[in-house]
Protein backbone atom coordinates (compact mmCIF):
# COMPACT_ATOMS: atom_id res chain seq x y z
CA UNK A 1 0.00 0.00 0.00
CA UNK A 2 0.88 3.46 -0.86
CA UNK A 3 1.03 6.27 1.13
CA UNK A 4 -1.33 9.35 0.35
CA UNK A 5 -4.06 6.85 -1.72
CA UNK A 6 -7.43 5.27 -0.69
CA UNK A 7 -6.90 1.26 -0.65
CA UNK A 8 -10.64 0.96 -0.85
CA UNK A 9 -11.23 2.13 -4.32
CA UNK A 10 -9.03 -0.11 -5.45
CA UNK A 11 -10.85 -2.83 -3.97
CA UNK A 12 -14.38 -1.09 -4.97
CA UNK A 13 -13.04 -1.53 -8.49
CA UNK A 14 -12.12 -5.19 -7.63
CA UNK A 15 -15.04 -5.86 -7.10
CA UNK A 16 -16.83 -5.07 -9.98
CA UNK A 17 -15.00 -6.22 -11.94
CA UNK A 18 -15.52 -9.53 -10.39
CA UNK A 19 -19.52 -8.64 -10.62
CA UNK A 20 -18.80 -8.31 -14.42
CA UNK A 21 -17.64 -11.81 -14.38
CA UNK A 22 -19.34 -13.69 -12.21
CA UNK A 23 -21.46 -16.46 -13.44
CA UNK A 24 -24.49 -16.53 -11.66
CA UNK A 25 -27.07 -13.32 -10.28
CA UNK A 26 -26.15 -14.54 -6.89
CA UNK A 27 -22.52 -14.32 -6.93
CA UNK A 28 -23.20 -10.90 -9.09
CA UNK A 29 -25.22 -9.67 -6.28
CA UNK A 30 -22.69 -10.75 -4.31
CA UNK A 31 -19.84 -8.91 -5.98
CA UNK A 32 -22.30 -5.70 -6.63
CA UNK A 33 -22.74 -5.41 -2.74
CA UNK A 34 -19.42 -6.08 -1.89
CA UNK A 35 -18.11 -3.39 -4.32
CA UNK A 36 -21.14 -0.96 -2.72
CA UNK A 37 -19.38 -1.62 0.72
CA UNK A 38 -16.00 -0.73 -0.59
CA UNK A 39 -17.39 2.48 -1.76
CA UNK A 40 -18.95 3.74 1.09
CA UNK A 41 -15.21 2.30 3.24
CA UNK A 42 -13.56 5.01 0.41
CA UNK A 43 -16.11 8.02 1.07
CA UNK A 44 -15.52 7.43 4.98
CA UNK A 45 -12.10 7.82 4.18
CA UNK A 46 -11.79 10.67 1.64
CA UNK A 47 -11.23 14.12 2.60
CA UNK A 48 -12.05 15.70 -0.96
CA UNK A 49 -15.60 16.50 -0.37
CA UNK A 50 -15.96 16.14 -4.55
CA UNK A 51 -14.37 12.80 -4.31
CA UNK A 52 -16.60 11.95 -1.42
CA UNK A 53 -19.61 12.60 -2.76
CA UNK A 54 -18.63 10.55 -6.25
CA UNK A 55 -17.97 7.43 -3.71
CA UNK A 56 -20.87 7.46 -2.12
CA UNK A 57 -22.77 7.92 -5.35
CA UNK A 58 -21.21 5.45 -7.12
CA UNK A 59 -21.85 2.89 -3.66
CA UNK A 60 -25.54 4.68 -4.16
CA UNK A 61 -26.12 3.13 -7.29
CA UNK A 62 -24.61 -0.23 -6.85
CA UNK A 63 -26.96 -0.89 -4.20
CA UNK A 64 -30.07 0.13 -6.68
CA UNK A 65 -29.26 -2.94 -8.39
CA UNK A 66 -27.47 -4.46 -11.70
CA UNK A 67 -29.65 -2.55 -13.92
CA UNK A 68 -28.92 0.87 -12.53
CA UNK A 69 -25.31 -0.05 -11.85
CA UNK A 70 -24.35 -0.03 -15.80
CA UNK A 71 -23.07 -3.31 -15.63
CA UNK A 72 -23.86 -5.42 -19.07
CA UNK A 73 -26.11 -9.02 -18.77
CA UNK A 74 -24.28 -11.89 -17.73
CA UNK A 75 -25.34 -13.36 -21.19
CA UNK A 76 -23.46 -10.25 -22.98
CA UNK A 77 -20.49 -10.89 -20.93
CA UNK A 78 -20.35 -14.62 -21.56
CA UNK A 79 -20.86 -14.55 -25.11
CA UNK A 80 -19.17 -11.20 -25.90
CA UNK A 81 -22.84 -10.03 -27.37
CA UNK A 82 -23.33 -6.41 -27.79
CA UNK A 83 -25.74 -4.73 -25.40
CA UNK A 84 -29.23 -5.25 -26.22
CA UNK A 85 -29.85 -1.50 -26.84
CA UNK A 86 -26.91 -1.35 -29.97
CA UNK A 87 -27.52 -5.14 -31.03
CA UNK A 88 -30.62 -4.40 -33.27
CA UNK A 89 -28.97 -1.40 -34.97
CA UNK A 90 -26.77 -2.87 -37.30
CA UNK A 91 -28.02 -6.10 -38.64
CA UNK A 92 -26.53 -7.18 -42.06
CA UNK A 93 -27.19 -9.33 -44.70
CA UNK A 94 -25.76 -12.56 -44.34
CA UNK A 95 -24.95 -12.62 -47.73
CA UNK A 96 -22.66 -9.73 -47.69
CA UNK A 97 -21.10 -11.22 -44.90
CA UNK A 98 -18.03 -13.04 -47.26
Amino acid sequence: MSFGRNPHVAKAEAAEQKALVARDDIARERALREAAHEWDRAANRERDPARKQLYADKAAALRAGPESADLPDHDEVATGAEPASTAHAAKKDPSQLN
